[in-house]
């Protein structure tokens, strides 16, 4: 009996320890939450107050279309900085909740060892039609596109904060309200509905739509395309509205395989102007709507209602109406937030959006 009430012991006193080691280890990881309380020492806006420290679960479930579904302790991933002016739909307007500075865990970064293994790999290789979803301790759940990871030209934009720093005006001193538990952070949103609390889990998603893929088709050429919402046939774009103004973008077209295209600017129409008429801006659209954008040889993209409709940064999606280009045309994208061209999609025949959250 008494050996056994050594072994207890020696075991919550070894056990003991090793807490407080991690505990050490822990905290010594973490940067100084130190700030510039005479907001005179440094030229950083970001830093003038107080950092608080976010409670809410740091181990992330991850699953889906992957080879090695699991749990990731995010602590252990680099800490990266968003600074984002949130506001929320409130009736026919906005409401305008604060401004922070969040510090946090790319989900770039997160899902970045784990091995994409597709459902229709064998019928669509691209990576292009996958999307994730995030889901919260309550349930709540938002949709992201692949693209929005690991496509745009600014990397990291999205994160899971674990503290928070009001961006207080200098005037008026308002003291926007804290959060209090972690918060999925899209820093390129406009308006913040999809920055859910305390996320627990994310899941990896291709799409199931069934297109016939005709690779190499020659030529490629599409006249009209077909809108689709929630699976119905709404209507069939056939040229662009009059009314609407042209947009010039300059850029260095550059794909992930086959590197530079041209330098040569893109002269469109955003395609949210083009589909404005159909969908509406609400929250149930914003944190769970999703585009399928299919051209005639069966190539395919996601992109979120948010990345289209609800961007704070003035990049857009162009839609280009080339009628007389018998190879690509009609109708083609340019997705200006990107670094590759490709969700760039040529002889665009269909868009299909609906709500998904499965």
């Amino acid at each position: 009996m008494k050996q056994t009430i050594i072994i207890l012991l020696l075991t919550s006193f070894t056990w003991s320890c090793n807490q407080t080691k991690d505990q050490k280890s822990s905290e010594k990881a973490l940067p100084d939450l130190s700030y510039d309380v005479d907001k005179d020492k440094t030229n950083d806006f970001y830093d003038d107050a107080k950092p608080f420290i976010l409670k809410g679960k740091r181990i992330i479930t991850i699953d889906g279309e992957i080879a090695n579904p699991g749990e990731m302790n995010i602590e252990k991933l680099p800490l990266r900085s968003l600074i984002v002016k949130e506001a929320h739909i409130s009736g026919d307007s906005n409401k305008f909740i604060g401004a922070y500075r969040y510090d946090g865990y790319s989900l770039y970064d997160i899902l970045n060892e784990y091995k994409l293994k597709k459902k229709n790999a064998d019928s669509f290789k691209p990576i292009i039609d996958l999307y994730v979803i995030v889901e919260n301790d309550e349930g709540d759940k938002v949709v992201l596109s692949w693209g929005e990871l690991y496509y745009p030209a600014n990397l990291h934009n999205i994160i899971i904060a674990t503290r928070v720093t009001r961006i207080v005006p200098s005037k008026t001193n308002d003291l926007w309200p804290l959060p209090e538990t972690t918060k999925l952070i899209i820093s390129h949103d406009l308006l913040t509905e999809r920055n859910i609390t305390n996320p627990v889990k994310i899941s990896i998603i291709s799409d199931d739509i069934e297109l016939i893929v005709r690779k190499g088709l020659k030529p490629m050429y599409a006249s009209e395309i077909s809108l689709f919402i929630d699976k119905e046939n709404i209507r069939t774009i056939k040229t662009i509205p009059k009314g609407l103004d042209e947009i010039e973008y300059e850029t260095i077209f550059y794909g992930r395989g086959r590197g530079i295209h041209s330098t040569t600017p893109f002269n469109g129409f955003l395609l949210k102007d083009i589909l404005k008429e159909d969908l509406s801006v609400t929250k149930e659209n914003i944190c769970q709507g999703i585009f399928i954008i299919s051209a005639e040889d069966g190539y395919r993209g996601v992109f979120t209602f948010s990345e289209i409709f609800n961007r704070n940064d003035q990049s857009g999606l162009l839609l280009i109406y080339d009628p007389s280009n018998m190879d690509g045309g009609a109708f083609r994208l340019f997705p200006s937030f990107d670094f590759f061209s490709d969700r760039a999609i040529k002889s665009v025949n269909g868009i299909y959006f609906k709500t998904q959250t499965r």
